[in-house]
């Protein structure tokens, strides 16, 4: 678990830097703390998944957990209580598993690609456990999408009993408030297509992404972290490099970047030694020097 950096944290942050590489780091979720929201990321992987079905690379034969990487997703806890999910992968039952996930309030889709909606059914025992249905809040491209792809559980006509999910759709366009909390969608390019980022506060959330607007660059100011697509080292038509996501996080400026959405050509190896004491479980990628 990862704080933002104040002077009377120091003590318990030199301690925690000689702690050795410990396997439940790994296995638990890699959290950040900024301002009001904590944020626990269920996935950093790309539409596949690490590792792949049927690839024999040294990544995918890894058995480092930090090249283990579901497809990507993240899980927002508000200082209020509410409990926010970006995204339903196809992995979601796993991850709602993995980390002890007992309740969601509302969900963000940042756009429809399957490895970003397909495990939209799964909210059927999140909807049991709350017995409520659960809100949806994305931009009209996803709405039209989402309500396309799961048609059956947005058909009156659709026999409910236990095996449809109770969703209500709400399209935005702008900020808005969840709870107590402001969420500020940010307008991306992943590809030719318009998708959304979001920011909690001093968090800020872009995934699938090869561009960013001028004009979003005005929403990113004065964060204390940021989540950013990096795909691989290769060009790619509708990702950031790394190199590439490497340039746009030292324009945006925030105190500390992590990058997702990374590939099986990405390996996490050990840092070698070098002068500034970092966190030995960054275990989303590289960071920026």
């Amino acid at each position: 678990m990862m704080r933002t950096s104040r002077a009377n944290r120091a003590p318990a942050r030199r301690a925690r830097l000689s702690t050795p590489f410990h396997l439940r780091v790994f296995i638990r979720a890699l959290c950040y703390i900024a301002g009001f929201v904590r944020v626990t990321f269920l996935g950093t992987g790309t539409s596949h998944g690490v590792p792949m079905i049927g690839c024999d690379c040294a990544v995918c034969r890894s058995q480092d957990p930090r090249d283990q990487r579901l497809r990507p997703s993240i899980f927002v806890q508000c200082d209020d209580g509410l409990h926010v999910l970006v995204d339903t992968t196809p992995d979601l039952r796993a991850q709602a598993l993995r980390h002890d996930i007992r309740r969601v309030d509302a969900i963000l889709f940042t756009h429809a690609h399957a490895d970003h909606i397909m495990g939209l059914d799964e909210v059927r025992r999140f909807n049991i456990l709350s017995r409520a249905a659960i809100p949806i809040y994305t931009d009209a491209a996803t709405t039209a999408d989402i309500t396309r792809v799961f048609r059956y559980a947005f058909d009156p006509d659709t026999p409910k009993g236990g095996g449809v999910p109770q969703l209500r759709m709400w399209t935005i366009g702008a900020r808005f408030s969840l709870g107590r909390q402001e969420v500020v969608p940010v307008p991306i390019r992943h590809g030719s297509r318009g998708i959304l980022g979001f920011r909690f506060g001093r968090f800020a959330y872009l995934t699938d992404c090869n561009s960013i607007p001028e004009s979003s660059f005005e929403l990113l100011d004065g964060l204390d972290c940021l989540v950013l697509d990096a795909l691989r080292h290769k060009p790619h038509p509708t990702h950031f490099t790394v190199a590439e996501a490497v340039e746009v996080a030292r324009r945006i400026g925030a105190r500390q970047t992590y990058f997702t959405h990374i590939a099986m050509t990405c390996r996490t190896r050990p840092r070698a030694p070098r002068s500034r004491r970092v966190w030995p479980w960054r275990t989303m990628g590289s960071s920026l020097p």
